[in-house]
């Protein structure tokens, strides 16, 4: 009787962990299949969504460094920051890009940061590197020299069309900024007149209404922007260039859109030219 009862007693535990182990099976392929239905609809699985925002570096930066990028924003942002970083000299022609500093200072994995530097790759702003990272591309005439020209060309068609579509409005905040431009030229305030000048430009093109025209000029903007700051630290051409903004904004007050085009052009060519003496004279190009 003891043998019988003992093997009976074996027996109910071999089934209630066989009872356990497919339950535990079942659910698992239960929450497999929730899992791609859900991908199917496009939505994510919750506890996968929470899994991930424990343990991804992106949650837990240091409050001391730049503000961290919002995760339904992070690869659009996290381009503009290195942009801005690369066109403004904070990262030097030729340097290596810091890829751990840049990952903490924006609080983000290596993964986001590497594709948002492919995108620079094929802007031409930096030139990536078989296991030895990325660097950023020098300054060259050569570049200078074929992206000018277009660049050119399409601020003039953008300041053509601008000129009949911009609204009261946009001409009302394109005067303000065009003060503040000069307010900043007296008080010698390079950093902050950059900033101005490009917010001028940029208004000027997006008054064009026209995406196509815009997706052509932010891909060659990049790139000029690095040499207009180069250009700019001559005296004679900053002093120059706030000249041509007073005939830029008096064109865009009388909506004459030709001749709005001739001084977005001309505006363009001289800060080429510009560049162009200052490399004859032996100056390098850098932007720092």
């Amino acid at each position: 009787m003891r043998v019988l009862f003992s093997t009976l007693r074996a027996f109910d535990v071999l089934i209630f962990c066989f009872c356990i182990v497919f339950c535990r099976s079942k659910a698992r392929c239960d929450r497999v299949k929730r899992c791609n239905r859900f991908k199917m609809w496009g939505v994510q699985d919750m506890d996968n969504n929470t899994a991930i925002s424990r343990h991804d570096p992106f949650f837990h930066h240091d409050p001391n460094q730049s503000p961290p990028i919002a995760r339904n924003h992070l690869h659009g942002e996290l381009l503009k920051r290195l942009r801005d970083l690369i066109v403004n000299g904070d990262i030097a022609p030729g340097a290596k890009v810091p890829e751990r500093e840049l990952c903490d200072m924006f609080g983000v994995s290596r993964t986001p940061l590497r594709e948002a530097l492919k995108v620079l790759a094929h802007e031409g702003l930096i030139a990536l590197h078989h296991n030895r990272g990325a660097t950023v591309s020098p300054l060259t005439l050569q570049e200078v020299e074929e992206v000018f020209p277009v660049y050119a060309r399409l601020d003039a068609l953008a300041g053509q069309l601008a000129c009949s579509r911009l609204t009261e409005r946009e001409v009302a905040d394109l005067r303000d900024l065009h003060g503040r431009l000069k307010t900043l030229y007296e008080r010698r305030d390079l950093q902050k007149y950059f900033e101005i000048n490009e917010a001028i430009h940029e208004r000027i093109q997006l008054g064009a209404h026209n995406h196509s025209l815009m997706q052509f000029l932010r891909y060659v903007t990049s790139r000029v922007r690095r040499a207009r700051i180069c250009a700019a630290r001559s005296e004679n051409r900053w002093a120059t260039a706030v000249v041509e903004h007073e005939m830029i904004m008096a064109a865009i007050e009388k909506r004459d859109g030709p001749q709005l085009a001739i001084l977005l052009h001309e505006h363009a060519m001289n800060t080429f030219e510009s560049l162009k003496l200052s490399i004859s004279n032996g100056k390098p190009l850098k932007t720092a």
